[in-house]
């Protein structure tokens, strides 16, 4: 299973947010360079990269931080926030981004993403599929959808959907343990997707409990920060899993 650091941007800074509240936000470091550079010399080789600003403003915003923890780490970067037009996502792989994960608008305008499943290929794509009370949550999680997980989900299998990651929106932030059941849901439904969980993960054992779920991977964000978890303990977990 892959750890997956997290680093959520505002204003050009890596903060956290508690359950997608931007009112809620803490600052943890003024250069996200800098924490990509600490993930990758603690052994970790994927990172979770959010841009808030874009989320809420619907385009891409922090750009020029991807390009340059792109160019400046070997780090596997996922990209998310405010991809919404095929400029943005041009954008964002040519700074450097392995993956996109598209969220809003897979749920807003389906037939475009299914375009780009088709016209970049299904790896280059993560769906990312947040739940709120029951129901798939979009715009920086700030508009609930009537959509199902289960039913955004069929609208893509048959464009070779690969990858999907879930919050759960009650448990972002909240260092409370992840949402078993969903992931278990998840695995279950879906057993050819990549299924990576987010939100809630706050120890190592949570970490194996996702491993034996069956998960590809885990995405970490507060329990690193917040000392829960240290990345050398993250780092030797990763080497020896």
């Amino acid at each position: 299973m892959k750890i997956i650091p997290a680093i959520d941007i505002i204003d050009g800074k890596a903060v956290r947010l508690k359950k997608g509240d931007y009112s809620s936000k803490t600052i943890y470091h003024s250069d996200p360079l800098e924490v990509a550079k600490s993930f990758e010399a603690h052994g970790l080789s994927n990172l979770h990269l959010v841009d808030l600003d874009g989320a809420r403003e619907g385009k891409v915003v922090n750009r020029k931080i991807l390009e340059r923890i792109c160019s400046q780490t070997s780090l596997k970067v996922d990209v998310g926030g405010g991809i919404k037009s095929i400029e943005d996502l041009e954008a964002v792989f040519q700074a450097g981004a392995k993956q996109v994960n598209i969220g809003s608008m897979a749920v807003k305008a389906p037939d475009v993403f299914s375009s780009w499943l088709e016209r970049y290929g299904p790896s280059r794509f993560i769906l990312s599929a947040d739940i709120k009370e029951g129901f798939v949550a979009i715009n920086g999680w700030k508009t609930q959808t009537a959509y199902t997980i289960d039913r955004l989900i069929a609208l893509f299998l048959g464009k070779g959907l690969k990858t999907v990651t879930s919050t759960d929106i009650a448990k972002d932030g909240m260092l409370a343990g992840p949402s078993l059941a969903l992931y278990q849901h998840l695995l279950k439904q879906f057993p050819s997707l990549e299924t990576i969980a987010s939100g809630g993960i706050s120890n190592l054992k949570d970490l194996e409990a996702l491993k034996e779920l069956g998960c590809f991977g885990a995405i970490i964000g507060k329990a690193i920060y917040e000392g829960n978890i240290s990345l050398k303990a993250l780092g030797e977990w990763q080497q020896s899993h």
